[in-house]
């Protein structure tokens, strides 16, 4: 008797003529005859199997909302992309072909998501639409990436690239050019999937005769047209953000991105599926009242989806047997295999960091970066921002170069704001002289709002609520690191 009148009662509020039914679920619909049924949408009811005319807006709603969550997780990778490129050449005035953001201090490499604050970065946005781009790289103790769009590297360069720093050619062709036209006209004819290109240094060789090195060596131009001397852009200091904006905003940045971009195979899916949400190519972004609504909620539920993920990565186990250290990087290079496009394992890196290469995706002994996280403490607890930690580094980490810790908020992915003004503030490495050493060689090293007295030099500062995860980066990680004879303990809590 309750679940007719339950019926009748959402019969009349919905306009829709009563049927005395039993409420479903969809756990127990038949979806036959009449039926009303409680869904996330709401209720729907059918009557002789048709969906009734109250209903059908709900659907509509929530088909596109089911859309929106998961198109935001599809598009990680290409609204980072596109929102740092805007921020930095805003914040650093690039505008030319040889432009380069050389970035050194807290505040120039505070923008990026995850960057490593211990080496200088030497960065140039450009887009393969007005020409292909040729790049002459010197032979210096470097590492980098030409890289796509969708940030998977079209080829390293330096150390892990086919120079293996030796130095060399490049000409990068844009996707809907033909490569064949170019054969021969430099070490390395390559083609971009994507028109936009990024060109990415990392100086290893902190002397200041590494960094002349490549200022002197480094040209680029567009294809035709004489090389020039990269031109550095030294010193600006800004205070600027790369963090993909939250909401409506970040929509407005994968809109203008895909403008720019033909449309892969592997992503006409998800064009269809964002249509109906006002996201076309080819068309401007003015999305009613009804999508801005529906865009608004899908990305605050994707971006928790993706913050869940980065947390509990449920495609991926601990590095190392009873800890909770991750090593980044859960995909392919391409970012698909023969049978699936690697959907979650690129989001989250993508929602918490920015770039990829072969180096960074497939360390060799000796060769390329090894990125280690963590999140949870010794006893498997979330780490906070009010609590003290510290973590016993051992004396022998295997690397050929060096190592770091760096400090990043769960908020921006950034380097953590803690008042500091000083790349020591967020970073800190195995080459810093300060860092105190116990007598085995191995180094405590804590996070929190304090240090312990005395340890000041081996402390990063946490402040407020704001949560916070590290990047262990090994470089040049040595055969002890892939064999797991070399482990790092987790965070032990201190107070």
């Amino acid at each position: 008797m309750k679940l007719s009148c339950l019926a009748l009662s959402l019969s009349l509020l919905t306009g829709v003529s009563a049927v005395a039914q039993d409420v479903r679920t969809l756990d127990n619909a038949t979806l036959s005859g009449d039926e009303t049924i409680e869904t996330p949408a709401g209720v729907i009811e059918l009557q002789d199997n048709f969906v009734t005319e109250a209903s059908v807006q709900a659907l509509f709603d929530e088909m596109d909302y089911q859309r929106a969550v998961q198109s935001f997780i599809w598009a990680a990778p290409l609204v980072g992309y596109k929102q740092w490129q805007i921020a930095q050449n805003e914040a650093f005035g690039a505008s030319e072909v040889t432009d380069f953001a050389v970035l050194v201090s807290l505040n120039e490499k505070g923008g990026i998501l995850t960057p490593n604050l211990t080496t200088p970065y030497v960065i140039n946005f450009t887009n393969l639409a007005e020409g292909p781009v040729f790049i002459e790289v010197p032979a210096a103790p470097m590492a980098g990436m030409l890289m796509d769009a969708w940030q998977r590297p079209v080829a390293d360069i330096g150390q892990t690239g086919p120079d293996r720093g030796e130095g060399g050619t490049y000409l990068i062709v844009g996707p809907e050019d033909d490569l064949k036209a170019y054969e021969g006209e430099a070490d390395f004819v390559l083609q971009s999937a994507t028109n936009n290109l990024f060109i990415g240094v990392r100086i290893l060789d902190a002397s200041p005769e590494a960094a002349e090195a490549v200022k002197a060596g480094l040209k680029l131009a567009r294809h035709g047209e004489e090389p020039q001397p990269a031109t550095p852009i030294i010193g600006k200091d800004p205070v600027w953000s790369a963090t993909p904006p939250r909401g409506l905003g970040y929509w407005e940045v994968l809109h203008a991105v895909l403008q720019e971009e033909p449309v892969r195979d592997q992503d006409k899916v998800w064009m269809a599926m964002l249509e109906p949400l006002g996201i076309k190519k080819g068309e401007p972004f003015a999305p009613d009242e009804r999508q801005a609504k529906i865009l608004t909620r899908g990305a605050t539920m994707g971006e928790l989806m993706l913050r869940n993920m980065q947390t509990n990565p449920r495609f991926a186990e601990p590095w190392w047997e009873g800890t909770s250290w991750y090593k980044s990087f859960d995909f392919t290079v391409p970012q698909i295999t023969d049978e699936r496009v690697e959907l979650d394992e690129r989001g989250v890196w993508f929602y918490e960091a920015v770039t990829s290469s072969e180096g960074m995706v497939n360390p060799k002994p000796g060769v390329g970066q090894v990125y280690m996280t963590t999140k949870r403490d010794a006893n498997g607890e979330l780490v906070r921002a009010d609590k003290t930690y510290k973590l016993s580094v051992p004396a022998d980490v295997p690397v050929a170069n060096f190592w770091s810790l760096t400090l990043y908020s769960e908020d921006t992915r950034r380097p953590y704001d803690n008042g500091g003004t000083e790349v020591t503030d967020a970073s800190l490495d195995s080459r810093m002289e300060q860092l105190q050493r116990n007598e085995d060689g191995s180094l405590d090293l804590f996070i929190g709002p304090s240090a312990p007295e005395g340890m000041e030099s081996n402390h990063l500062a946490t402040a407020e609520d704001d949560g916070w995860f590290v990047y262990f980066r090994l470089y040049g990680p040595e055969e002890a690191f892939f064999d797991k004879s070399f482990a790092l303990p987790d965070f032990e809590p201190v107070n």
